[in-house]
């Protein structure tokens, strides 16, 4: 059943996956980044043209075509689960992490699909160390929703009952 934060959530997924794409036109069309290679902006973050042809750090390169499809269907099952996952959840700080997750993976397999490559352009760096690879907006946004889910199933453990006496402790 749809419920409004289901729908809310929704919204928010489209709307990450929307702003990705955005924010990746401006990259390689006004800024011209593909052709500029890079903008420096401040000494701790630039924006750095990059063709991930993996997923996170590059892991999983598609190398050919057959990979490529290959890499999309997998993505493709994860982010079906997903909102098969938000379309089920009650709590409306589970439906945001997952609606996050959902928007950024919908953002790349988007580029996958017309470009064969995620475009990545952010890079936070400290001289030359990277505490990160280059990223995007939806890598973000997956990230961001990761740790809201990860944050709330630590957050809502349920600790064991105790009745005054310590049986609890001696099961364990």
């Amino acid at each position: 059943m749809l419920t409004r934060p289901r729908i809310e959530g929704l919204g928010l997924a489209l709307l990450v996956a929307l702003a990705d794409r955005a924010v990746k036109a401006i990259m390689v069309g006004p800024l011209a980044l593909r052709e500029r290679g890079l903008i420096e902006l401040l000494p701790f973050f630039d924006f750095r043209y990059a063709e991930n042809y993996g997923v996170s750090f590059g892991m999983f390169s598609a190398t050919s075509m057959e990979m490529r499809y290959g890499l999309i269907l997998v993505t493709g099952l994860i982010a079906t689960g997903v909102l098969a996952w938000m379309l089920r959840e009650k709590a409306r700080g589970d439906i945001a992490g997952l609606a996050l997750v959902l928007g950024g993976a919908v953002g790349n397999i988007y580029d996958r699909l017309v470009f064969g490559y995620v475009i990545d352009y952010a890079d936070l760096n400290i001289g030359a160390w990277r505490p990160f690879q280059i990223f995007n907006l939806a890598d973000v946004a997956i990230t961001f929703g990761v740790l809201i889910l990860l944050a709330r199933s630590f957050k809502s453990r349920e600790k064991p009952e105790t009745n005054g006496d310590d049986s609890a402790t001696e099961n364990a």
